[in-house]
Parts: structure tokens; C-alpha cells; sequence
């Protein structure tokens, strides 16, 4: 199964030349090969799928897993006997290491996700190869040879603006490919989410970016201070991330660039690429995606779901295979008119909305979502949070710990991070408060990890 980075160019460029039975043939054998070899090598697996037939290419004979179910049987679950839980912990949390290989053989990335919880998924050679050959690819599709031109002329740096402290999936990706190319080293600089939106833009205007990554909701702000005139960068392609941008075309305006993003997630970074229509398409030679209603039951075209059931074929060391992934979707019903034969979706429920506050002059002072989150995400002893914007100038904390941690020693570090964060950003009168109520679902089963207050 293991492929070189080129084959695995040609073989993606040959699927989508020959069709959706070429590509239906090729999800088949490879969904076949990964549930033998989890089924071999993992023992969490070899007793779940005791009662299969000895081979599997029908997906919807499989049980489905979640993430609770599958992180609370970590050292069963991984294919590598070598691999445990409690050492991978203690890797993920040293951020001095972010980009190294764990055990010198696997990358690793954190996630709370959708539903607040954390996940640690590791990714071997194979799925690393993957994840870059179709990135590449969907890059290679969004971009013209003016555009190329352009990015290679400036010798294609790319501004990464994301959580720099910690294992997650952008900055330990990034990160690694940086350790292993000196010239990547230079082209790519990070910038972290977690600086005041001030320094951030005097950074970017110094570096002056072809490409620039970031959540979608910080290139919101970066759009805001574009229109402002206090960032003047000319990127050709801007590509969020982690969240859906909810007006395309104002980004390309403001930036006179391209945009476009990968709707993925760290179980599967690699799910799809969109196109110019809007619709995201499924990459399923190497990912199995199943829109279900809330029994796990099959919803038809064109109609939303209650959540995804994810299967990523690439990743053999820990198999996601039938996973809830927790996000809600829609099928397109028919092909798509930008020509991609692989089939097409939209993603419900991935706007963030930014958090505005008041300082003490009375300016409004806004913060993306996910600088909250990445920055608790790393504290220990916490197994689940949710803030709560509860006016323009305080916040509300819902917290709950793991097993064996001391709750009041958890809360004044999340306390501490947080005000030293909105100090930071010149908001020292917000107040925040530990709530007594734990993290509370939204009507569709999910944790919101961060509810803003409505935007004066």
C-alpha cells in the first residue's frame, strides 16, 4: 500500500481521467486492505470486526466508532504495538518538539474538535504522502501559470497564521516540512493567532506573503485590517482553514487573490478540495464519506445531514473507520459543472463567529475563536470546556476536568491564559468568571467551544 509521492500524483491525475468507476474501484480495494490490516494488527479492531467476512468493500458493514470510544481504548486501537497512550501524551505535551516525529516515525496532532473533547491521532509516512500529493494537486487546480509565475517570483513565501504553541495539525504539518527542507524553512514563516491583530499586521507587512493559511475566522480580521489600510500585503492565494468563510468573494476583493480551502479535518486532512462553484469534492479513492440522519441510517442526496460518517484509507497506524465526525452535510444530487468526477458537498456548521469586546476607551476589540481555544486546548487536566460571551465585557467559563486532576489548580491556569490573552489585546476590564454549569450541547448534539456574544 505504501506508495511514492509521484505514483501517488499520477495515480490521483489517472483516477479522475478515467472516471467515477475507476475511482469507485479504487475506494473499494484500498477500503478492503486497511480493514484486513486493522483487523490483524489492532486488537481493538480484531474484536469488533470478529463477526465480518473475511472481506470487507461494502463500508456499511462496518460499526460505527466515535472519538470517546476510540481515544478511551488508545493502546488497543493503534496498529503498532509499540505505541501508548501515555507516552504519546507526554510528546504532545512539549511544544519545544512540535514537527518532530514521535518514536521517529509518525507525525502527531491534537484536535478538541466539534464536540470538545481531545483527541491525539497519529499519521504514518502514507497518509503524510497523501495528505501532500493531494494538496499539491488541489493547488495545482486553483492556480493558473500566471498565478505560479507570480508565486515563484516571490519566491513563494507563505505566511501560516495559526497556534504555534502546540501539537496541532497545521503547525506540526508545517512544522515538519520545514525541519526537512532548508529552503521550505525560509519560504515558510509561522504566525501565531495569539498575537494582539496589531503586531500581527506590522509582521505581515514585513514579510509580505504570496500565500497566506490561516483560520478562516482570523483572515476575516486580516480582510478587516486590509480594508482599513493597515495591511497592505498582495497574496495571490489566501486559504483558511479549520472553519467555512462565509463570504468568499469580499476576501478575494480585498486581498486581489485567490481563495480557496480544504474542507478536512485531523482525522483526515486530506477529505476534500473545493472548486469555483463552491462545492467541496470528496477525494474518494482515498476517503469514505457516509451523510447520515441521527440513527446512522443513509440521507439521500441534496438532503442534510445529521452528521458524517468518516473513513480515511490511507492512515494504517490508527484507523478511522466509520468515524462520527460530528459535522452536518449535503450531498449534491447531481455532478458538478466544474468537471471533477469525485462527488460534491457543502458543509453545515463551521462558521465561527468572531468575539467582540469593549475596551476601557470603548473600542471594539475582536478576537477569532480559535485563539481561545488553541491556547486552552494545551493546558493539562482539561477534558472539556466551553466560553461563554456572556456581554461586551465578560466572559464565562464552563470547565470540566479529567480524572485525577485538581479542578481549582485547572481552573487558575485557564483563568491565567485567558486574562493574560485579553491583556494582550489591551482588554484587562474584561472580567472572567468560572461557571458552575458544565459545558452544555447545542440543539444538534454538538459542544460549541466558544459562544460569542451577537456583534454591536
Amino acid at each position: 500500500m505504501n506508495k511514492s509521492f509521484l505514483w501517488l500524483l499520477r495515480d490521483k491525475r489517472k483516477a479522475i481521467k478515467q472516471g467515477p468507476a475507476a475511482i469507485a474501484q479504487r475506494q473499494h480495494a484500498r477500503l478492503a486492505e486497511i480493514v484486513d490490516y486493522a483487523r490483524t494488527n489492532s486488537p481493538y479492531y480484531s474484536e469488533l470486526y470478529k463477526n465480518l467476512p473475511e472481506r470487507v468493500e461494502d463500508i456499511r458493514l462496518l460499526p460505527v466508532t466515535s472519538k470517546n470510544e476510540l481515544m478511551a481504548h488508545f493502546d488497543d486501537w493503534v496498529t503498532d504495538r509499540n505505541v501508548k497512550i501515555e507516552d504519546v501524551r507526554a510528546f504532545v505535551n512539549n511544544p519545544d518538539i512540535v514537527g518532530e516525529l514521535y518514536q521517529g516515525k509518525y507525525t502527531v496532532a491534537t484536535t478538541s474538535g466539534t464536540t470538545g473533547n481531545h483527541g491525539i491521532f497519529l499519521m504514518d509516512n502514507q497518509a503524510i504522502a497523501v495528505n501532500f500529493a493531494l494538496s499539491l494537486r488541489a493547488m495545482g487546480t486553483w492556480l493558473g501559470t500566471d498565478d505560479i509565475i507570480k508565486l515563484l517570483i516571490r519566491g513563494g513565501r507563505m505566511a501560516v497564521v495559526a497556534a504555534t504553541d502546540g501539537h496541532f495539525l497545521v503547525s506540526s504539518g508545517i512544522s515538519r516540512m520545514r525541519k526537512a527542507s532548508k529552503l521550505l524553512s525560509s519560504a515558510i514563516q509561522f504566525f501565531s493567532v495569539h498575537t494582539p491583530i496589531s503586531e500581527l499586521v506590522d509582521q505581515l507587512n514585513q514579510f509580505d506573503p504570496a500565500i497566506v493559511i490561516g483560520y478562516a475566522s482570523v483572515i476575516s480580521l486580516l480582510g478587516d485590517e486590509q480594508a482599513a489600510g493597515r495591511l497592505h500585503i498582495n497574496p495571490v492565494l489566501v486559504q483558511p482553514a479549520g472553519e467555512a468563510v462565509e463570504d468568499y468573494n469580499r476576501i478575494a476583493n480585498l486581498f486581489n487573490a485567490k481563495v480557496h480551502d480544504l474542507y478536512g479535518a485531523t482525522e483526515c486532512p486530506f477529505l476534500t478540495s473545493d472548486c469555483k462553484y463552491g462545492w467541496y469534492h470528496v477525494n474518494t479513492d482515498w476517503a469514505v464519506i457516509e451523510p447520515v440522519n441521527a440513527g446512522y441510517q443513509p440521507v439521500q442526496p441534496g438532503e442534510q445531514s445529521h452528521t458524517v460518517l468518516l473513513s480515511n484509507l490511507a492512515n494504517r497506524v490508527q484507523p478511522i473507520l466509520r468515524y462520527d465526525l460530528g459535522d452536518r452535510v449535503q450531498m449534491r444530487a447531481d455532478l458538478c459543472p466544474c468537471g471533477n468526477p469525485h462527488p460534491a458537498i457543502h458543509v453545515q456548521g463551521r462558521t465561527a463567529d468572531v468575539l467582540t469586546f469593549l475596551s476601557e476607551r470603548r473600542q471594539q476589540v475582536v478576537i477569532a475563536p480559535l485563539v481561545f481555544v488553541t491556547l486552552i486546548d494545551r493546558i493539562p487536566g482539561v477534558r472539556m470546556f466551553q466560553i461563554v460571551q456572556t456581554t461586551p465585557t465578560s466572559l464565562s467559563v464552563r470547565l470540566l476536568t479529567t480524572t485525577g486532576a485538581d479542578p481549582d489548580h485547572v481552573w487558575q491556569m485557564v483563568y491565567a491564559e485567558i486574562t493574560q490573552l485579553l491583556a494582550n489585546n489591551k482588554l484587562a476590564n474584561v472580567t472572567v468568571e468560572r461557571a458552575e454549569e458544565p459545558p452544555e450541547q447545542t440543539p444538534g448534539g454538538k459542544y460549541r467551544t466558544v459562544i460569542p456574544l451577537r456583534r454591536l
